[in-house]
């Protein structure tokens, strides 16, 4: 079995774009307007000329 090294080699320099910041926080999802009153994502179903087709 081989050994895991633990730590980096002494002549390793870390990328100036590495940071130990936190990451953001996702921002709230804004409600979309379906102007039909049913979303498809949400149904499943897509109506296309009186016709559900479901993918």
């Amino acid at each position: 079995m081989t050994k895991r090294a633990t730590q980096r080699p002494k002549d390793f320099t870390k990328p100036a774009h590495w940071t130990n910041d936190p990451l953001p926080q996702p921002a709230e999802p804004k409600p979309d307007e379906d102007p039909a009153g049913l979303s498809p994502t949400r149904y499943g179903d897509w109506v296309k000329n009186g016709i559900a087709v479901d993918f």
